[in-house]
């Protein structure tokens, strides 16, 4: 990844975990599990997803939507609650100081390929699983808040924010019961002895909110399939950048998977600095799946978190304990103007259908054809910046279904203020990372065809200029020649 990401991956390596919660009598039949992050060492203090307590909860899950709730304390859940934390070897530990060779921890599940083969050494260590008890369960108020907002209304209705498919069967309770809970995390403390005590491992930093900017790239850490055989899966990464925010409520593009709720997310600068956790790995709109990872901001959270310990006697004392913020000053606002030509990227809307598209002119954007597939088709297109606007247009050319160019172009009814238009590309070197220069419109083609290679695009898109009066104004490339 580059030596930018040395000190972001040490830190996520030495700070994730995974935490698992299972009842008393039955250890196995009933596990609930998702990653985590450690915080503090001497003691040490982990903070996870709050939805894996949702089972246990004296109240049930509606103790978490009581209006006015920002913490519960550690007793909300009942007697019966057992938990344990596992990590990865830190330098400071015996395990990470462990000779080559030796097996690494494996669960059952995956110890062998076949019945009855025994686990073949992986020169991968784990620490053994650590019991641990819970403090408290917190929330960040602006980040419920700005959810709420966002997606509470009639019309957010399609949306859904859960681990399973739309597809699978999944009790309605399940379902509001993770819905409750998102928002929700937990802090933990590992009871002292043995490696728990020898782990000293650097305490986390914590950037502060607005410290990175919309752009940034980010490093996501966690558990897929939470305890599920640790030895592939835990502290796995995953890269991404930070693609938008409303306050603490931040989205990213980095890929992550059922699990890795709690797991941390961090800054290439300021150099593994804790950004924020995992609030929800899969949103899913409309029954199909989009690829954003929802976030809760670090510095928030633990702002929450210093509030609800000061008012807990038993564990006042934690609060000074927990990582402090480094970075930017706080005054600075996280969801800045961001790179101006992404102020060119719009939402088309027609009917339950959605997707992209650029403005290339104040009236005019190119979409996908499958978002838009039809020629006179009225569409709604929405933009935030430097305003919120929704201008309805219409579809003025849109390429055959069975073309394996995706491409529309819409006519708005009013201009775009202020968005400025983006530079058509020249050329395109395959492999090149660039941001700011239109490429060509982003397209999957029906059923996973190939849709042709960005030279073609290319080359399409300047003989629909040629074909629309409309898309006249713009020019070509320099150098080109109509």
């Amino acid at each position: 990844m580059g030596r930018q990401w040395g000190p972001s991956m040490r830190a996520a390596e030495q700070a994730g975990c995974v935490v698992s919660a299972s009842r008393a009598e039955q250890p196995e039949a009933g596990l609930w599990s998702c990653s985590g992050v450690i915080l503090s060492r001497s003691p040490v203090l982990v903070l996870c997803h709050g939805g894996i307590f949702t089972p246990f909860l004296r109240g049930g899950s509606g103790a978490l939507t009581v209006a006015g709730a920002t913490f519960l304390p550690g007793d909300s859940c009942g007697d019966d609650l057992r938990l344990h934390v596992q990590w990865g070897p830190t330098a400071a530990s015996s395990a990470g100081r462990a000779e080559e060779g030796l097996p690494g921890l494996c669960t059952p599940r995956c110890a062998g390929l076949e019945p009855g083969q025994a686990a073949q050494p992986r020169g991968r260590l784990l620490q053994a699983a650590h019991a641990a008890e819970l403090l408290l369960l917190l929330s960040c108020p602006a980040f419920r808040a700005h959810f709420a907002r966002l997606f509470g209304s009639e019309a957010a209705e399609q949306w859904r924010f859960a681990s399973a498919a739309p597809d699978e069967e999944v009790s309605g309770e399940e379902e509001e019961d993770q819905l409750r809970a998102l928002g929700w995390f937990a802090l933990l403390r590992v009871r002292p002895g043995g490696e728990a005590e020898a782990a000293r491992g650097p305490a986390v930093t914590v950037a502060p909110l607005g410290a990175v900017a919309k752009g940034a790239p980010l490093l996501a850490c966690g558990s897929p399939f939470g305890a599920f055989c640790p030895d592939i899966f835990l502290n796995t990464l995953s890269r991404g950048v930070l693609s938008n925010a409303a306050g603490p409520l931040l989205l990213t593009d980095a890929r992550c998977l059922p699990g890795t709720e709690g797991g941390g997310v961090f800054a290439a600068r300021p150099a593994g600095a804790l950004v924020a956790l995992v609030a929800a790995p899969l949103c899913w709109k409309a029954r199909e799946w989009v690829g954003l990872t929802l976030l809760c901001a670090a510095a928030p959270l633990l702002r929450a978190a210093r509030a609800a310990l000061a008012r807990l006697p038993d564990v006042a004392a934690l609060a000074a304990l927990l990582p402090p913020e480094v970075g930017a000053p706080r005054g600075l606002l996280l969801r800045g103007p961001g790179p101006p030509w992404a102020a060119a990227a719009v939402l088309v809307e027609f009917g339950s259908v959605w997707g992209s598209g650029v403005a290339m002119a104040p009236r005019l954007v190119v979409t996908c054809r499958h978002v838009a597939p039809r020629e006179e088709a009225k569409v709604l297109v929405r933009s935030t910046n430097p305003k919120s606007v929704s201008i309805w247009g219409r579809v003025i050319f849109a390429t055959q279904e069975t073309s394996p160019y995706d491409i529309a172009v819409v006519s708005l009814e009013e201009d775009l203020d202020g968005v400025p238009m983006p530079r058509p590309a020249e050329h395109f070197h395959e492999g090149l990372w660039a941001l700011g220069d239109l490429r060509h419109p982003v397209s999957c083609g029906a059923g996973g065809q190939h849709t042709g290679d960005a030279a073609d695009h290319l080359r399409r898109a300047w003989w629909l200029q040629w074909r629309t009066p409309l898309l006249h104004p713009l020019g070509g490339p320099p150098g080109h020649c109509r």
